[in-house]
């Protein structure tokens, strides 16, 4: 049988970061989001075809019978801001769980978490606990003590003296982390619009913007027209923002994140022989990701977990299954189980020369030069990524997450 990975790794690996960039006028990115979500433009790609029109006449453009996977990822208010006794002002931004490890189990946690952190003004704080006291009926303090340093992040231990989950900490004392690239702090607008209307599951640092367009309305009207629609969860962390700075993508260390999927989703994704619509890149991620986690389970029967996808497993994989196969595998044992959920890790990286699995097409917005996010897009494209780009700068198109929106279909095999 014919190897048909045969030089892939080297060629994916050998692709230049600086083919996948382009201007972005600092006046181009959208700073703040429109008075209504679904007035946002909409660039319509199709089989290579460019045309334009408002978000919320999407249903009508979506082939009948289309599956839309949104993803219900919620974003906490991440960032918390101490004060040392000698003034200095010390951020702590919380990224991922480290005791309890999981995120239902942390957030409802009382009195005592570790999280592993990002610490702004680090060189203020070299020891001791940082304390802040919130809250005016029933104050509250927060302690903030560094565990141990790990590279760039620092594992943080927080305590409080007040029978409050630390979901509820964050919620009463956080500040909800707007993207870097907006250049401005948080204001009132971000904690409600910075997240999407079907937002459930806590756990993100940054929002799956694709969903940011949409509004209940929005949402009814996809209902109406019969498009079938489905969620999972993949809590976006900070890694998303951040750029390719290598020569080579071969030397980028892609970001790891959290996957939740439920069995009765694989089972109707499996029976779905009609067009699938992922909504934003984390919705890509997770359904190929899927496919992928289908082929480990082809190699090892027994599943023994924790179930993770890395990064350069499709460059380097020889196996090739079927999408079914992968997705029945996954099932088979979640049944032997008797588990109704199945979470995982993924640092898949789609690039050119990636071969998508489970899409049909995907809802994005536009993204930074440079960016894993534009060599996603530009491997479902193809070239068309920079004709895309270029409409979008030609045409008026605000960038970014409070920008504009994408809608790309495949249809033709």
């Amino acid at each position: 049988m014919k190897n048909h990975t045969e030089n892939i790794s080297d060629t994916v690996g050998k692709i230049k970061t600086s083919d996948y960039n382009y201007e972005l006028p600092g006046s181009r990115i959208a700073r703040y989001p429109l008075e209504v979500r679904s007035n946002a433009k909409l660039l319509v790609w199709k089989d290579g075809e460019i045309t334009q029109t408002v978000f919320h006449r999407i249903p009508a453009l979506l082939p009948p019978g289309t599956l839309m996977v949104f993803n219900n990822t919620k974003v906490v208010w991440a960032r918390l801001f101490f004060r040392k006794e000698t003034g200095a002002r010390i951020e702590i931004f919380c990224l991922e769980p480290h005791e309890p490890s999981g995120y239902e189990q942390i957030f409802g946690q009382t009195g005592r978490v570790e999280w592993r952190c990002l610490v702004g003004n680090a060189k203020k704080w070299k020891s001791g606990k940082l304390k802040k006291i919130f809250g005016r009926e029933h104050p509250v303090t927060l302690t903030a003590e560094q565990v141990r340093k790990e590279g760039s992040q620092a594992i943080i231990r927080f305590e409080w003296d007040k029978e409050y989950t630390f979901g509820e900490i964050l919620d009463l004392s956080g500040i909800i982390p707007i993207p870097p690239y907006l250049n401005r702090e948080s204001e009132e607008i971000d904690s409600t619009r910075y997240q999407t209307v079907y937002a459930k599951i806590k756990g993100s640092v940054a929002a799956p913007t694709a969903g940011l367009h949409f509004t209940e309305a929005a949402l009814k009207e996809v209902h109406e027209k019969r498009i079938q629609t489905e969620e999972i969860t993949l809590h976006v962390s900070a890694g998303t923002f951040q750029p390719v700075k290598s020569e080579t993508v071969a030397q980028h260390e892609m970001h790891n994140e959290t996957v939740g999927v439920t069995l009765r989703f694989l089972k109707r994704l499996l029976r779905h022989n009609k067009p699938v619509v992922a909504v934003g890149t984390t919705s890509v991620r997770t359904l190929e990701s899927l496919y992928w986690l289908g082929v480990q389970f082809v190699n090892d029967k027994t599943g023994k977990g924790p179930f993770h996808v890395s990064q350069w497993e499709p460059y380097e994989e020889d196996i090739r299954i079927e999408p079914g196969e992968a997705l029945l595998q996954i099932i088979a044992y979640l049944e032997r189980n008797r588990l109704e959920t199945l979470d995982f890790s993924t640092q898949l990286i789609i690039v050119p020369g990636y071969r998508f699995r489970i899409i049909n097409g995907m809802l994005t917005n536009f993204h930074q030069p440079k960016s894993t996010l534009l060599l996603l897009i530009a491997a479902f494209l193809g070239d068309d990524w920079r004709k895309v780009y270029d409409y979008a700068l030609q045409h008026d198109f605000r960038f970014l997450s409070y920008g504009d929106s994408n809608l790309y279909l495949k249809m033709k095999p």
